[in-house]
């Protein structure tokens, strides 16, 4: 039999590859500044900052406008500016750290931790007790809750209590549908309280804050040092209006958080650092798996079959979300995490595409500020115009064993039923003649196999890999069964290529 040569291709980047692949955005710096400074410019906003992270570092940082507009204070990425809504992946970070440990169950009833939801009158009598999870995933059946949920962030412990006495409003059933709720991330917040005997602020301080070296992240806006302290503004009759600051109190939980482009991109590394999936000891706050979880599409928030992106292109988009996080599948088949942050005073965005190990933050002291229009543009335009590529799937030992088998047998299909790598269903949908009559007429037409190129794992148990022949190429692709060992079960060959004359 005639020996092929396999080529196969690195899976993991190199340290040198890597630094090669940030080589490939440094020429693109100046296109990022461009693009924030118009569009701060379009939306009047007073104040910007923001930075791009790849490859688990702040590669790209800067601040537009001013911070405070007395005194004209630069904003920077050292400036602290209150995130909002983007705060939520925090306190769920906070409620996985307590499920890893025991200390509670995602789907419990979230009364066993908060009493004051005993007994709160639902749309009807046939609906479920609200879990942990369905407040962790805007599922729980409240209304959504913006703008009166932003005001309601000073308030104290006691005033909550009242409040759930009082008797909560539904809009739906729990576990129904995907309706937006700040009051969910309030009590998960309670429940952070009650379970750990510690308050939300400082647990989540100790636990997530401190253990990734956010030392320029606060609570309290008063405990921000004033020359730091990003003030908020609305634009009024031509002019910026600078809004009242709301104190930290027991809505806190939802968006009460205050921190710098610096910090926040020590949490988006970490996020991003829970890919690929591997072995090696667990270094973060929760563990690697965890923060996959979070990511997770838990709760479908919506499908848009023509949306319109920053960049002018028109694609589906699937939006969803995890826990405390957006997930979004784009019109290029890219997966993204993200979430928004708006108060009165403030807007801000991050956004990270896993598969290609980049993120992006920006934050801006503009009221409700569209900051994620801005990100998923820079964003776009960098994986357009560069030539970064998506981080590699590892390929599977039996991956590689299955393809050089299949390989062997290909052109005669020779002993296949004897061969000992297919499952039982195989030759019962693929029949022996029909196979080789396949491969007479293919091979005829593209000759002998001259390389076997590496597999392109789609999972661990499912790849494509291409054949270089004399006159064409040819496309394989296989899928293994869930057993022990795992055998083939469907195949795939077809033409890809013609041969040049």
């Amino acid at each position: 039999m005639k020996k092929f040569v396999f080529i196969g291709i690195c899976v993991m980047l190199s340290q040198t590859a890597k630094a090669q692949q940030q080589l490939l955005i440094e020429p693109f710096i100046g296109t990022i500044d461009a693009l924030f400074k118009q569009y701060a410019e379009e939306k009047k906003l007073p104040g910007v900052a923001y930075g791009i992270v790849y490859q688990g570092k702040l590669i790209h940082s800067k601040g537009i406008g001013l911070s405070q507009l007395p005194g004209k204070i630069p904003a920077s990425p050292q400036s602290v500016f209150r995130i909002a809504s983007m705060s939520k992946s925090f306190t769920s970070m906070a409620i996985l750290k307590l499920r890893d440990q025991g200390k509670l169950h995602l789907d419990e009833p979230a009364s066993k931790y908060v009493p004051e939801l005993k007994g709160q009158k639902l749309v009807s009598q046939d609906g479920p007790e609200i879990t942990i999870r369905h407040l962790m995933t805007h599922g729980a059946g409240f209304p959504e809750d913006n703008p009166w949920g932003d005001r309601q962030l000073g308030i104290s412990d006691a005033a909550f209590s009242a409040m759930l006495k009082k008797g909560i409003q539904f809009s739906n059933n729990p576990g129904t549908t995907y309706e937006y709720s700040n009051m969910g991330f309030a009590l998960l917040g309670r429940i952070i309280q009650n379970v750990s005997k510690k308050s939300y602020q400082n647990y989540i301080q100790e636990e997530i804050w401190k253990p990734l070296g956010m030392k320029n992240t606060f609570w309290e806006y008063e405990k921000v040092p004033k020359g730091s302290l990003a003030l908020g503004y609305r634009y009024i009759n031509n002019e910026w209006v600078e809004q009242p600051m709301e104190h930290d109190g027991a809505y806190g939980a939802m968006g009460g958080m205050l921190t710098t482009i610096e910090d926040f991109a020590k949490y988006v590394a970490f996020h991003l650092s829970a890919w690929p999936e591997r072995n090696e000891a667990e270094k973060g706050p929760i563990k690697r798996s965890s923060v996959r979880e979070m990511q997770f599409p838990w709760n479908i928030s919506g499908i848009n079959p023509a949306n319109q992106y920053p960049n002018g292109k028109k694609g589906m988009s699937v939006t969803a979300y995890g826990y405390g996080l957006s997930w979004t599948k784009d019109y290029a088949q890219r997966t993204s995490i993200a979430h928004s942050g708006g108060l009165p005073g403030f807007g801000s965005q991050w956004r990270i595409f896993p598969e290609y190990e980049l993120g992006i933050i920006s934050f801006s002291n503009l009221t409700y500020a569209p900051m994620g229009a801005i990100n998923m543009k820079v964003l776009d335009s960098l994986l357009a115009s560069t030539n970064i590529k998506p981080r590699a799937i590892p390929v599977s030992a039996i991956l590689k064993q299955r393809q050089k088998e299949l390989v062997g047998i290909l052109h005669t299909w020779n002993q296949a039923e004897k061969s000992g790598i297919f499952a039982e269903n195989f030759f019962m949908d693929y029949f022996p003649a029909i196979l080789q009559k396949e491969s007479d007429t293919i091979f005829k037409e593209v000759g002998e196999i001259q390389k076997v190129h590496e597999i392109l794992p789609e999972n661990q148990l499912r790849g494509s890999f291409r054949l270089e022949c004399e006159r064409g190429d040819l496309e394989v692709s296989f899928t293994l069964t869930p057993e022990n060992p795992p055998l083939i079960q469907e195949f795939h060959i077809r033409t890809i290529k013609k041969a040049q004359d």
